[in-house]
C-alpha cells in the first residue's frame, strides 16, 4: 500500500473519530477537516482536540526532535524554535546543517522553557501528547498548539499532521511520495544486485541488545525498500530484545549495527563472543556499522534519506537522489 492510499484510509479514520467525539480547544468547529481558505484562519483536529490557526503560520516552535525535523523538511524558514536532542544538550543534530541555522533552543525535552517559547512570538506550537500532555493548556495560552499522539513509527503521519497545521499539505505529500519512490527503486536495485539479501539490524544499548522489527523507523524504511528480514526480525513489533545466548537471531546476509549512548561495551562483548564470528553475515564480511543518530534517532525524512544514502553506498548502487 502506497503512502497516498494509506493517507486516504487515515483521513477517513480521523473523520470518523471526529464525528464520535467532540473535543474542545481554540476555535473548535463541527468539522474534522481543515477549513482553509485564502488568507483566512482554519481549524484542524489533532490528538488534543481542535485548534484554530492563522493561514500558513510563519513562526513555528517544535518541541520534539522528530517534529523539528518535520517542520524543517516542510519549510525550514518557518522554524523559529525547537528542541533538537533527547538530552540536556542545547543543540540540534549536525546533519541538519543550515536548515536549523538561527533556530532558538527552547528545551530541555522534559521541561520546555515556556518563557523562551513566549519570547519567540510563535503562531504555531507543535508537540506530542507522549511528551508534553501536562503542559498542553499552558502552551495553548502562548500560541495555537497542535499535538500528535506519539512519535517513532508514526513519523509519516506526524509529518502530514504538522504540514496540515502549517497549511502545507501538498508539500508534505510530494516529499513523502518522493521518498517512497526512491526507497522502492533503491531496494529493487539492491535486490537485483545482491540476490534478495536478508537484512539484519542490531542496536546495542546500555541494557538489552535490540534486533529491530518492522514497527520501528528503520524497519519501516527497510519495508518501504522491499528488503527481506531474517525470521527473528520479521516481526510486527518495535524490536526484539536479546542476550548473548541468542546471538544467532542477529544473523543475516548483511548485518547493520549501531550503538546508542552507553551501548559500546555491549557491542564489544557481543562481537568478542565466538558465536558472533559464526554468523553467516560476519563470515561473509558483510557487517556494517551505521550512524545511530540517523538510522535510529532521527525519525524523519532527513534521516530516511541519509539511511538510503548509506544503503546505496554499501551495496554500490545508484543512490537515486534527485
Amino acid at each position: 500500500m502506497t503512502w497516498r492510499s494509506r493517507r486516504v484510509v487515515a483521513v477517513a479514520g480521523v473523520a470518523l473519530a471526529a464525528g464520535l467525539a467532540a473535543c474542545g480547544s481554540n476555535g473548535a468547529t463541527d468539522s474534522g477537516e481543515s477549513e482553509a481558505s485564502g488568507g483566512q484562519s482554519y481549524t484542524i483536529s489533532h490528538h488534543k482536540g481542535k485548534t484554530e490557526l492563522p493561514a500558513e503560520p510563519q513562526r513555528v516552535v517544535a518541541l520534539d526532535p522528530s517534529l523539528v525535523e518535520a517542520v524543517a523538511a516542510i519549510d525550514q524558514d518557518r522554524l523559529a524554535g525547537g528542541i533538537g536532542t533527547y538530552d540536556e544538550e542545547q543543540s540540534f543534530p549536525s546533519y541538519l546543517g543550515d536548515s536549523v541555522a538561527g533556530v532558538e533552543w527552547v528545551g530541555p525535552l522534559d521541561s520546555p522553557n515556556l518563557e523562551a517559547i513566549t519570547a519567540l512570538k510563535p503562531d504555531l506550537i507543535v508537540s506530542a501528547s507522549i511528551r508534553h500532555e501536562d503542559v498542553y493548556d499552558e502552551l495553548s495560552k502562548i500560541a495555537p498548539t497542535v499535538f500528535v499522539e506519539t512519535t517513532g513509527p508514526t513519523w509519516k503521519d506526524n509529518i502530514t499532521k504538522v504540514a496540515e497545521a502549517m497549511g502545507a499539505e501538498d508539500t508534505a505529500e510530494t516529499k513523502l511520495e518522493e521518498y517512497e519512490q526512491r526507497a522502492a527503486s533503491l531496494g529493487k536495485a539492491i535486490n537485483e544486485k545482491a540476490g534478495d539479501p536478508e537484512i539484519s539490524v542490531v542496536r546495542f544499548m546500555d541494557g538489552p541488545t535490540r534486533l529491530v522489527g518492522h514497527d520501528s523507523f528503520t524497519g519501516i524504511i527497510l519495508k518501504d525498500m522491499g528488503l527481506a528480514r531474517p525470521t527473528a526480525q520479521d516481526i510486527d513489533e518495535f524490536a526484539l530484545e536479546v542476550g548473548e545466548e541468542q546471538i544467532r537471531k542477529a544473523d543475516g546476509d548483511y548485518i547493520f549495527v549501531s550503538a546508542y549512548e552507553g551501548g559500546e561495551p555491549s557491542q564489544e562483548q557481543f562481537q568478542r563472543n565466538p558465536l558472533w564470528r559464526k554468523l553467516d553475515g560476519v563470515k561473509a564480511g558483510n557487517v556494517h556499522e551505521v550512524n545511530d543518530a540517523t538510522w535510529m534517532m532521527s525519525v524523519s525524512l532527513q534521516g530516511a534519506h541519509f539511511m538510503l544514502d548509506d544503503m546505496a553506498e554499501i551495496f554500490d548502487v545508484d543512490p537515486m537522489r534527485s
